[in-house]
């Protein structure tokens, strides 16, 4: 059986890593305790997690995080790990007790696979347009709330690129490198909750448009007519079913449709 690593990044939300460190309780997980670490990579200024761990999960590995954004951090946990498998989860998930095991007898049944993407609910149900969470419970999407990774795969592509300027695309551009030396298995019974959000209007439009667009420079895509050309279809596409899901939620949260529609508008004319 292999020996597992579960990185977990974090940054100032110690209430809500301790309900994840909970989860992954070695009485909660349905494996053996020697079977599994748990790596938590501290990007808080003060390092307050590491009292947390030393109080309440002693089991759990602190280490200092580079302060240079999630993709860094994820990183810096992957570093100091010692399993053949990494699990990455986030500090606001909630790791279902077969989370661990669930990968495991992925890992069993695919025995050629490199990549388990695992799946990834909500709490309860949407209640407005402007609440967030990243449900993927299909597959073929690979967030990084939810995903393992045979270490020697994440070494061999220098896991999540750290140059992005702000914390969004970095998981969608390690999913599309991945896609391009190995499949990527949705196993929908490893599964956490993630609980929806809400977003303050406008507040990270700046940041997602500079993170769409280094995505693109990044793979020579930019400034090309088809990169253009497959923007502007997304926004075309977008406008109405996005406004029938609008108007399903009673407008509420309709700011956010708006700065969904201009961040859209803007990859077409940028």
């Amino acid at each position: 059986m292999a020996f597992l690593s579960v990185i977990i990044p974090t940054a100032n939300r110690n209430d809500l890593l301790r309900q994840c460190l909970q989860c992954l309780l070695p009485e909660n997980q349905q494996i053996a305790a020697d079977r599994y670490e748990v790596i938590v990579s501290d990007d808080s200024v003060s390092g307050s997690a590491r009292a947390l761990i030393e109080k309440e999960f002693s089991w759990v590995k602190w280490v200092k995080g580079p302060s240079r954004g999630p993709a860094a951090n994820r990183n810096n946990g992957a570093n100091e790990a010692r399993g053949g498998w990494l699990l990455f989860t986030d500090d606001d998930c909630l790791p279902d007790h077969n989370w661990i095991k669930a990968y495991l007898d992925a890992m069993k049944q695919h025995a050629d696979a490199r990549v388990l993407e695992g799946c990834t609910r909500s709490d309860r149900p949407r209640y407005r347009y402007d609440e967030e969470a990243p449900v993927n419970e299909t597959g073929d999407k690979l967030w990084s709330c939810n995903f393992a990774i045979k270490k020697e795969t994440f070494d061999a592509i220098n896991g999540f690129d750290e140059t992005f300027p702000y914390a969004a695309m970095e998981d969608t551009d390690l999913h599309m490198r991945l896609k391009q030396i190995t499949a990527v298995v949705f196993v929908k019974e490893a599964v956490v909750i993630h609980g929806w959000r809400r977003i303050v209007p406008f507040k990270s439009f700046k940041k997602h448009l500079a993170s769409h667009k280094a995505l693109a420079k990044k793979y020579g895509r930019y400034n090309k007519v088809s990169y253009r050309w497959s923007r502007f279809k997304i926004f075309a596409g977008s406008i109405l079913p996005d406004a029938a899901t609008l108007a399903q939620y009673k407008f509420k949260g309709i700011l956010v449709y708006f700065e969904k529609q201009l961040l859209n508008l803007a990859l077409v004319v940028c």
